[in-house]
């Protein structure tokens, strides 16, 4: 529609003869967007973007709809026609119009800001919503290219996290069968991404989604939310295995983010777009012009070894984008190579008759060359605004990276575009980015978030998803290895964020503040699509911030997560799959107890690094890690005011030349280890579930 219509000196005139047009750019004011969306879906049972919605001077929607062709086409009405019959309605029916309009939004204020009937999910609920969010995936489940649904093919990563959840749980209980079909469900989805071309394998980091089902032609749009939704999957994969597959892709992402995302104070960009010019000069743009290439210049450029990497990456002098009929349906792609492994390395390192080191290390270089040339052709348009919610992710990825990849072999070779950076670098990322938000996008007085800045603040004001995102993104930067200020901060967060959007009659939180009154509905969001809900997110952020704090403080965030995961009661029984990662929370908080691991030492220091990678170690989304340093009086303050217990561990447990681990559960802690490996078996032992 941007070029068919928006781009039209006719259509112009109609709007601007008859109507005030408004743009939204929903990034910018997600509040605004879900209102109108909210009211198309509900009018016509679907919705999507482009949105059109006609209003009211009242801001009341009268009618809407997604995509319309410029004239009457496809058996639907085109743009024109709809803009004169509005004029025409508006004219003739305005009172009806009106009415009905604002009847809509009645009904809607009614139906999505859902109550809890009771305070907490029925008994047993929690593990019966995960078991029927895991059956209905695992039935979805694509043996042959990976991933749970048909094309077209997003990475849902809420998705990959349930799965590994579940299979976590089946492994506690004894079910390792069924937890490693789970658990290979996964892996193959995982490769198959990372092999497909929806993974840029020469800059690094994920493309939107593929439109087939060989997760192979992408919408070459790049968004932050999945950069950090992915990191954190593949990572999570690499601390069950072991595999450096995995850890690879989790550092190709964060790389990229280093590298193209990140500006000069630490911020994130939010996006680059799919489109670019195909020569410098050209004024038309093309979808993945900067993405693909001819099997000719792939030999112009690589020479020697142009025909082994044209095997690998399956490269064709007349395109490759034929491995489905939805590849490339209108042949935008002909004679254009969108790289794919279909090949295993092994087996054509093999062939070839070379050492698989040597394979990998000329794939490497032949990805340096292209990326040398790439990095000259017009690049898409970067998005540069800062958005809180998509920072919060990222900086739980970055922080997260910097200790599970210290699990990584000694020694291990990378290859490009993996640039190999000592793991502790990724923390200083996230520390940067959560400095930026914190210097220019809270107000330290009234202890509010803004939601994004470009230039400067927007006017827009933090929405549930910043609050929460940037929460998680907090305690993951504390837990793994960042100071107490950022735990400090979460808690002030939370507060903040009860005080402007939690319902404390009904449960739940809604996705705005509710205080733009140009805004007509407050929302209690749910749904766990690209990125997960504010609810989801906002209710396992509860339940760890319960096992940190003490007292009446622990009981006061598990009762508000316990209410807030009763709202969606209706929702766990009957879609599980619509919210996976609510149905993770939902069993995080039936835990009977939450592993707490306790470390006390001096940091930094080599020593204190090693033991919090050990805590690390293992996949456990039920533990806690605690650090504190008994010669810290700041830390030493904190404690004795939220969590006593612990200030107390820290005075009983101190040692000048050793950091000491204590792993507790159910009020009983681990006689104390002073040694990484100590503390590793500590862990891989079964957790007790006993109340």
């Amino acid at each position: 529609m941007e070029v068919e219509s928006f781009e039209s000196e006719e259509v112009a005139k109609l709007l601007n003869d008859w109507f005030v047009s408004i743009k939204v750019d929903r990034e910018e004011r997600p509040d605004v967007d879900k209102v109108y969306m909210t009211y198309v879906q509900a009018l016509y049972g679907s919705g999507g973007w482009p949105l059109s919605v006609f209003l009211s001077p009242d801001l009341k929607p009268l009618m809407g709809g997604t995509y319309f062709p410029p004239d009457d086409n496809y058996g639907r009405p085109g743009f024109k026609t709809v803009l004169r019959k509005v004029k025409d309605a508006w004219g003739s029916k305005r009172d009806a119009l009106i009415k009905s309009g604002s009847f809509a939004i009645e009904q809607l204020s009614k139906a999505l800001s859902a109550r809890a009937s009771s305070n907490n999910l029925p008994s047993g609920l929690p593990q019966d919503a995960l078991n029927l969010c895991a059956e209905q995936l695992s039935q979805s489940y694509d043996p042959k290219f990976g991933g749970f649904g048909s094309a077209p093919k997003f990475p849902r990563p809420v998705e990959i996290q349930l799965m590994l959840y579940h299979s976590k749980k089946l492994e506690e209980t004894g079910k390792l069968g069924e937890s490693n079909k789970g658990r290979k469900m996964v892996f193959f989805s995982l490769q198959c991404m990372a092999r497909g071309g929806i993974h840029d394998h020469i800059g690094g980091g994920f493309h939107r989604y593929s439109v087939d089902e060989w997760w192979h032609v992408p919408h070459f749009e790049k968004m932050l939310y999945d950069q950090g939704q992915l990191a954190d999957v593949f990572l999570d994969a690499f601390s069950i295995t072991k595999d450096v597959f995995y850890s690879f892709v989790a550092r190709d992402i964060l790389d990229y983010l280093r590298r193209d995302m990140i500006g000069p104070e630490g911020e994130i960009f939010s996006a680059e777009d799919a489109d670019s010019a195909e020569s410098p000069g050209a004024i038309r743009k093309k979808e993945g012009a900067f993405y693909v290439w001819t099997s000719k210049e792939i030999d112009d450029i690589l020479g020697e070894h142009a025909n082994l990497f044209k095997e690998h990456y399956y490269i064709k002098p007349s395109g490759n984008c034929d491995l489905s009929r939805l590849s490339d349906p209108h042949n935008e792609f002909s004679g254009k190579n969108v790289l794919i492994e279909k090949n295993d390395s092994s087996a054509l390192a093999s062939k070839l008759g070379i050492p698989i080191e040597k394979y990998l290390e000329i794939l490497g270089e032949c990805r340096q060359k292209l990326f040398d040339v790439r990095s000259h052709r017009p690049r898409p348009h970067l998005d540069d605004k800062v958005i809180v919610s998509w920072n919060g992710l990222v900086i739980s990825s970055f922080a997260r990276a910097s200790k599970i990849l210290k699990d990584e072999v000694e020694g291990t070779k990378l290859y490009f575009p993996v640039t190999g950076c000592d793991p502790k670098e990724y923390i200083a990322v996230a520390e940067k980015a959560a400095s930026f938000i914190r210097r220019k996008l809270y107000d330290e007085r009234l202890c509010r978030l803004q939601h994004s800045f470009r230039k400067g603040p927007s006017k827009a004001p933090g929405f549930l998803d910043d609050y929460a995102f940037l929460i998680s993104g907090l305690l993951d930067l504390y837990e793994f290895g960042g100071g107490i200020f950022w735990l400090v901060w979460a808690l002030e967060l939370q507060n903040t964020q009860d005080e402007l959007f939690l319902d404390k009659e009904g449960g739940g939180y809604f996705n705005t503040p509710g205080e733009d009154p140009s805004v007509l509905l407050r929302v209690k969001e749910d749904h766990d699509g690209a990125e997960p809900s504010g609810n989801s997110v906002s209710a396992i952020n509860l339940v760890r911030l319960a096992s940190m704090v003490a007292g009446s403080k622990s009981d006061h965030y598990r009762q508000n997560a316990g209410h807030l995961l009763a709202v969606f009661e209706t929702r766990l029984k009957d879609m599980a799959t619509a919210v996976p990662l609510m149905c993770c929370a939902a069993d995080m908080l039936s835990v009977p107890s939450r592993r707490q691991v306790v470390l006390v030492g001096h940091k930094p220091s080599a020593e204190f690094e090693n033991m919090l990678a050990a805590a690390h170690s293992t996949y456990d989304p039920n533990r806690t890690v605690i650090h504190i340093d008994p010669n810290d009086a700041e830390e030493m303050e904190f404690w004795e005011e939220t969590n006593s217990n612990i200030a107390l561990m820290a005075k009983n447990n101190s040692s000048p030349d050793s950091v000491v681990a204590l792993v507790c559960q159910n009020f009983t802690c681990s006689p104390p280890v002073v040694d990484p490996k100590s503390l590793e078996t500590l862990l891989s032992q079964k957790p007790s579930s006993s109340a």
